[in-house]
Formats: structure tokens, sequence, C-alpha cells
């Protein structure tokens, strides 16, 4: 494969970025509240960048438009799903959990419960949340350093996984904070640069539209004759994606849940919104989110019809996935085409390096601060603290670099809402009835928690392993495929039965718990869970 030197460049001039503001940060990192929250004294637009960069990932960067070239518009549900997330966050998450003073997720569910039983079960789900979310980033790695230096695939995961795991485990959250926020203007840049380029050069919109419908080149219908592209499907509503899984509009609804719902639960955004300085500083910060994702999710289906025009091989070698990185190569000025190659390249490491950073420190943290501190170790001063914190980052590093391997022949869309999927149906119903019913017990919690987030793991695993390539006719074999829909309901029932069966174990200060987590922080009720 051909090497792009210029993207290379950009390539490496991100990471040396990276690696230089963490190795800065180690000067700023004296105790555990700079390494996990960053001293809560982030401010609302900068937080907002920063969480904009952690959420914007692999799969908003790279899969979103190589889903829209694939499969059609009715993929769109994905990037809808992403952003329309963050106002039930808004409404519902995240200033009570703000104000009730917890770190992590782990710290909320054992002073909910007062029982570190639930701290125990949460920093489960943290990790298995948290590992499977990080596998599409290490595909996104992989395939970029594969498209821009013709490197094999396992290149760029180890690679790119080694530095991301180096930078947390120097930096920690006060670290990447400016970094993360820095890497989202980058990305906005990176994706709405070639757009407008593209566009000003190929012709408008609705002339990509016209084309790829009724007129498709002829590059394209070779790809359709072979069966590796849709043809007249790939406009419709609910397209190829939901029809290869037997029950289309099911399979639209249940994805639309996932990722509607998981994100309130994604345990490295919720840890973002502990380095605001108080409830109505989260509230704020959740605005904006909205607000500049809503902008940047603008741009991949442009470029996805684009693709679909102008890069139609890049289905019968299975690389949509790659479309950002491959687009630019199609202009007819070289020169042009390889600078916004480089632009894209640069986005691409911004997404993986972003993300990734911010699941390793929601890892590291449930590692480090719920198990070794909070469990094994409470009496350890702040230096173990640190260390521990450090080893955890760079031994979650390893795992993502391991399972990164193992999931080459997904798409990266397709591991995100699998991810979003187990949040959802595991910590989604924690957070609403832990934050809005007072009748929530610990067992019925912790059933309801093990139920809704074990059956979507298993229903995922299962359609992971025995995915062949076929279309799945049953309906069995759809909810597996996307099981949301019907595992947030067992979640939120076995919650709710259980705890009306054990409502003797509501605990006895329940009420000034629900002080804490809805009533102004001036009221002096909040209790901090770093030491």
């Amino acid at each position: 494969m051909e090497v792009h030197w210029l993207s290379v460049a950009a390539f490496v001039a991100i990471a040396v970025a990276t690696v230089a503001v963490g190795l800065f940060a180690t000067r700023i990192i004296r105790t555990t509240h700079d390494a996990y929250i960053a001293s809560r004294a982030v401010g609302p637009v900068l937080n907002a960048s920063a969480i904009s960069g952690e959420y914007l990932s692999a799969a908003s960067f790279l899969g979103v438009a190589g889903m829209v070239m694939r499969f059609g518009y009715d993929v769109l549900w994905y990037p809808v799903g992403y952003a329309a997330g963050y106002l039930l966050l808004l409404l519902f998450v995240a200033a009570p959990l703000r104000r009730f003073g917890a770190y992590t997720l782990p710290d909320f569910a054992e002073g909910r419960f007062d029982t570190p039983a639930m701290r125990r079960l949460a920093v489960l789900f943290v990790l298995l949340i948290g590992v499977f979310y990080m596998l599409p980033q290490m595909k996104g790695a992989g395939l970029a350093v594969q498209a821009i230096a013709g490197l094999p695939y396992w290149v760029g995961v180890v690679v790119v996984g080694a530095v991301i795991a180096l930078n947390v485990a120097l930096g920690g959250m006060k670290g990447i904070t400016f970094i993360q926020a820095f890497q989202f203007w980058v990305k906005a840049f990176a994706i709405s640069l070639p757009a407008f380029v593209l566009l000003a050069i190929f012709g408008s919109y609705s002339a990509h539209w016209e084309q790829a419908i009724s007129h498709p080149p002829p590059a394209l219908e070779v790809a359709i004759a072979s069966g590796h592209a849709p043809g007249s499907t790939w406009g419709f509503p609910l397209g190829p994606l939901a029809e290869q899984q037997g029950h289309a509009l099911l399979f639209t609804y249940s994805l639309i849940i996932a990722t509607v719902f998981g994100t309130a639960g994604l345990p490295h955004i919720l840890v973002r919104f502990y380095t605001n300085r108080d409830g109505h500083a989260a509230r704020q910060t959740t605005l904006v989110v909205l607000a500049l994702i809503g902008g940047f999710y603008l741009f991949p289906p442009i470029l996805g019809l684009l693709g679909r025009v102008h890069a139609p091989d890049l289905y019968v070698s299975d690389r949509t996935d790659a479309l950002l990185l491959e687009l630019p190569g199609r202009l007819p000025q070289p020169w042009l085409g390889e600078l916004l190659r480089a632009v894209t390249a640069a986005g691409a490491f911004a997404a993986f390096m972003s993300t990734t950073s911010g699941l390793l420190v929601a890892v590291a943290g449930a590692l480090a601060h719920d198990l070794y501190a909070q469990t094994f170790r409470p009496g350890a001063d702040q230096r173990e603290r640190l260390l521990a914190f450090r080893l955890a980052a760079l031994l979650a590093g390893g795992v993502a670099i391991v399972g990164g391997l193992q999931v080459e022949r997904y798409h990266i869309n397709m591991l995100v809402g699998w991810a979003f999927a187990i949040s959802a149906s595991a910590f989604f119903p924690l957070l609403v009835l832990g934050i809005w019913w007072r009748g929530l017990t610990a067992i019925g919690a912790a059933a309801g928690t093990v139920a809704g987030g074990t059956l979507a793991s298993a229903a995922i695993l299962y359609t992971m392993a025995t995915t062949t390539g076929a279309q799945p006719a049953t309906l069995a074999a759809t909810l597996l495929a996307q099981p949301a829909i019907w595992t947030i309901p067992v979640a939120f029932g076995t919650m709710v039965v259980v705890s009306l069966l054990t409502r003797e174990r509501v605990p006895p200060d329940v009420n000034l718990k629900m002080l804490r987590l809805h009533a102004p922080e001036a009221l002096g009720l909040r209790t901090s869970y770093l030491q």
C-alpha cells in the first residue's frame, strides 16, 4: 500500500504533542483529586469541549460516515441517538449526580445504598463497558495507520494503544482535560474542512443524491452487482443495515433505545461531570455539549454520500470505515488531496486519543479507587493511590490492545452500539431509580443491574460469536443482535419488583440522601469520596 508521508507526519505530530502534555502534567499532578477529577475546577465551556472531545470517538469520526456510505440513511439513528442521550443527562442525571459528591459510579452505588457489595458490582460493569467501548477505538486506530502508512492493522492498534495508556498514566484527568478540549476542535476542523472543500469541487449535495440514487457510477454498479454494496434500498428509511436483521423496525427501535439511554450510563462521560464546580455548572456543561456535538454530526452524512459516488471501490475491499482517510485521494488535485488526508489523519488520531483517554481514566479509577483504595487498601496514602492509578491505566491499556486485535472484522459503529446497549441495560436504570425513587433497595438495585447487564452482555457476545454474514431471519436473532429493547425493561422491572418485595431494606437515611441529590450545594450536604 502507498505511504502518505504528510498524513504520517500529522499523525506523529499529534502523538508527540499528546505525550508532551502528559509529561508536562506530571509536574502538576500531586493528589488523587488532580488525577481523578482535575480538582473540581473545570469551567463549563472547557469541560464541554473536553466531554465532546471524549465522546466523539472513532465511531463518530470514522464510523458514521463509513456506515452511511455502506448502509444508507437508516444508520443516521446512530448520531441522532448519540446526541439525544445528552437530553436525558441534562434532565435526569447530571446535576443530581454532581451534587451527591461521589467520584465514580461505584462511589454512587455504595453511597446510595450503604453497602460495599454495590460498589463491587458496579466496578464489574464499569470495567466491562469501558473495555468494550475501547475496542472500536482500537479498530479505528488500526484502520487509520493501515490507510496512511500502509502498515498492518495490528501495528496501529499496538502503537496507538501504548501511546494513550502512557499519556493517561502520566497525566490523569487533569493532564487530559486540556488536550481533550483541544482535540475536539481538531476533530471539528478535520471533519468540516474536507466536507466544504469536497462539496466545492465535486458539486452540491442535491446533485450527489440524484447521482447516487438514479445514476450510480460504473464502479458502484459493479459493487452492487457483486453484492458488496446496497442498491436502491440505500436511501430507504429502513435500509440494508436494518433489513439484515430480519425484523427491520424492531432492530431500529432497539438501536435508538440503546444509543439514547446508553449515553446516560457511560462511565467515562459521567466521571467528567465530577470535574465541574457544582450542579449548576454540570447543567451548563451539558447544554454546551449538546450544541457542540449537534454541530459536529452535520458533516458525517454528507461525507458518506460523497463516498458512495466517488469512492465505490471501498465497498469491494470492505474498507468503508476508512472513507474519511481515502476520500481526499479522489480529488483531481493530488496536492490538495494529500493535504486534506493529513488533516483527517490528525482528526482520526485525536478521536482515538480523546475517547480512549477518558475510558482509561474511568477504568483505571474503578480499579485503583474503587477496588484497591476502597476495598483492599483503605489506609493507602496519596503516593500509593497515584501509583495504583498509573499501573491500572497501563493494565487497562494492555487489555484494550489485546481486545482491539480481535475485532477487525466488525464495523466500528456496530461495536459502539453494543457497548451502549450494555451501558443502557446496566447503569441507566440504576441511575434513574437511584436518583429519583426513594423506594429502591440495595437488593433491588443489584438484582436489576445484574439482570439487565448480564442479559445484554450475553446476547451481544453470542451474536459476535455466531455472526457469519448470513441474514438472521428469526425474531430471536434480531433481539439478540440489539437487545436493549428488552433488557432495559427487564432491568427496570426487576429493580421495582424486588425493591417492593424488600421494602423493609430501604436505607434508613434515604431522605437525607435524596436531599444530597436534589438540594442546592449551599446547604453543605455533599460528601467527598476522594481522600
